[in-house]
């Protein structure tokens, strides 16, 4: 092994800051082994072209993770030298192999013993090592500014992560005539980090729903399970069994889950799994799967079973438009400690079944309107321009399914224009109703819930999702 400074002539000043930042190394790596003025450097120089860079870069991400850690700490954490050598490597590719993911030591060590990688993994590397430095920049610009005391970006934080991903290639997008990939970090996690159980390959539109139903079934104020079709919630229930969580749930609208993404936080035991294949759904994702289980869902070939973690939290939500990115926070937590608004105050059965009702609309297309009793949604309206509207939709699913509304629960995800949809819901036997409030009539929307005698909270948290 050769010390860089005996190559270099030079030894490490500033306290390391200075290593590789040499010409000696870089002629070494920058030579274009096809041009004699290049070979003739060299031979001046004494120098053998280095034909092969690995470079692990300071841990940047870790440093400024870590609690307590000072920025000047931060700061020193910045590789120089390192991302300068890949660069340089990754520049001259066609006579260097530059490496920065430990997964391709063994491959490269093979096509060295087999006598030097071709230019297709040279060129394959050299992308990947841009890719690493590209994110390892992008990192700094996102996380540096909050050591220093300034804002963060919150575009480049948003996109930073993905930079450096395993791109997943899809089937399709949405459609057969788009093109997909799904970006997996490297040490993916929440679930990102889901491992496939069985079944076809996972398509756009599955992830889409896994990802919908998996963020709404831990949201739910208790273990449960939900449904998910189209990015749109079906049903949802709590409890302690799953077999009897996933049949109230599907009972809530047992069409639309058709071919739908089901999610449970409960584990999932051979009772559940048997009434589980019985309905055609493309996904099943669940932290827990019992063996015998496995042995059920194993007889549908075509079903895709995941095990994934927790959600991640504090990933910013990023939507592509026309000609721009739009980036905002995600939408996390609860504020419960409602306010009463009318004259009566919800019952203790009541606030159970607000608390579910509410949780499920902030998953449900705007204008959100779910009517919930203390175990399950019974009907489910959403993604209309009318909140009335959306009222009269989960009315008539919750009828459609055998549920009779009264004596449940409703929860809406913005405030009431108008008294008309609290009146329609009252009309159909619902007793108490959950909403952020904020309306210019939020007098008239309370005076019509005391003449009919519900109990409405406003929690102050509005929940649109377009």
């Amino acid at each position: 092994m050769l010390e860089v400074s005996r190559l270099t002539g030079s030894p490490e000043v500033l306290d390391g800051r200075v290593k590789t930042l040499h010409p000696r190394v870089h002629a070494a790596i920058l030579a274009d082994l096809d041009v004699a003025e290049h070979r003739a450097v060299l031979d001046e120089w004494g120098l053998a072209p280095i034909a092969v860079v690995v470079v692990n870069l300071y841990p940047f991400a870790a440093t400024a993770s870590r609690q307590g850690v000072s920025a000047a700490e931060v700061v020193e954490n910045i590789d120089i030298g390192g991302p300068s050598l890949l660069r340089a490597a990754a520049k001259n590719h066609r006579h260097v192999s530059v490496v920065v993911d430990p997964s391709d030591y063994e491959p490269v060590l093979a096509a060295l013993r087999a006598g030097g990688p071709d230019e297709a993994m040279r060129r394959q590397l050299a992308v990947k090592a841009f890719r690493h430095t590209a994110a390892y920049d992008a990192t700094i610009a996102a996380r540096l500014p909050g050591h220093l005391g300034l804002e963060p970006s919150p575009v480049v934080a948003a996109l930073a992560p993905w930079l450096d991903a395993v791109e997943v290639p899809l089937r399709y997008g949405e459609n057969p005539h788009q093109a997909a990939v799904f970006a997996r970090p490297a040490a993916p996690t929440g679930l990102a980090a889901y491992r496939q159980l069985q079944g076809k390959e996972l398509s756009y539109n599955n992830l889409m729903d896994a990802d919908g139903a998996w963020r709404l079934v831990h949201d739910l104020p208790g273990p449960g399970v939900a449904i998910i079709k189209h990015a749109g919630p079906s049903g949802a229930a709590i409890g302690t069994e799953c077999a009897a969580a996933y049949g109230r749930a599907l009972a809530c609208d047992p069409v639309s889950a058709f071919g739908g993404v089901i999610a449970s936080t409960l584990p999932v035991d051979r009772p559940a799994a048997e009434r589980m294949a019985e309905l055609f759904a493309e996904v099943i994702v669940a932290r827990e799967i019992a063996e015998d289980a496995r042995a059920v869902f194993a007889t549908k070939k075509n079903l895709r079973v995941l095990l994934a973690e927790p959600p991640c939290a504090g990933l910013a939500r990023v939507k592509v438009l026309d000609g721009g990115v739009l980036v905002q926070a995600p939408d996390e937590g609860w504020d419960e400690t409602w306010r009463v608004v009318t004259e009566r105050a919800p019952d203790d059965r009541e606030r159970v079944a607000l608390a579910l009702a509410w949780r499920v609309a902030k998953h449900t297309a705007s204008n959100a309107i779910v009517v919930a009793d203390g175990e399950a949604t019974v009907g489910i309206g959403g993604g209309q321009p009318s909140r009335v509207e959306s009222c009269r939709i989960a009315i008539d699913k919750a009828r459609a399914a055998g549920f009779d509304p009264a004596g449940c629960a409703a929860g809406s995800d913005a405030f009431f224009p108008f008294p008309d949809g609290v009146e329609l819901l009252a009309g159909a036997g619902v007793t108490a109703i959950a909403q952020p409030g904020g309306s210019v009539r939020d007098a008239e929307v309370v005076a019509a819930a005391n003449r009919l005698g519900l109990a409405m909270v406003f929690t102050g948290r509005r929940h649109f999702r377009h």
